[in-house]
């Protein structure tokens, strides 16, 4: 299990076992959030606890994050798809470096061809410094 939270400790998430890539995106939100999501369902693989602030985009995703810190926590889906599930993903920046050090980065081009990119041997711990 991994866990996440924010700066001041307002909003914490668990991410039961080990995500089997981090992702970064180009796209005009996350590249400005510099975040690394963990992608999972709520309440299944990741579960989240504190209030949150969120801001939407578009229609179909909300950016959760702590009213009292400002840091981004996770996004979910606005609804549950057709099997009553809801997508979410949290940031793993919010998690102790060594708990996700040796996580492979997957690429995502969200800005222009909203393609995933191949893997390029990369970690999280190359993203830290």
């Amino acid at each position: 299990m991994i866990e996440g939270s924010c700066h001041c400790g307002a909003v914490k998430w668990h991410f039961e076992g080990q995500p089997d890539g981090a992702t970064v995106c180009n796209c005009t939100i996350c590249r400005r959030y510099g975040v690394l999501w963990a992608y999972d369902y709520e309440n299944e693989g990741i579960h989240v606890s504190g209030k949150t602030h969120y801001y939407i985009r578009g229609k179909t995703i909300e950016f959760h994050f702590c009213p009292v810190c400002g840091c981004v926590a996770f996004w979910r889906a606005q609804r549950p798809n057709e099997e009553g599930r809801r997508r979410i993903a949290v940031n793993l920046r919010l998690a102790e470096p060594d708990a996700v050090a040796q996580i492979p980065i997957d690429r995502f081009d969200g800005l222009n061809t909203f393609e995933d990119l191949p893997r390029d041997g990369r970690c999280v711990a190359d993203y830290w410094f």
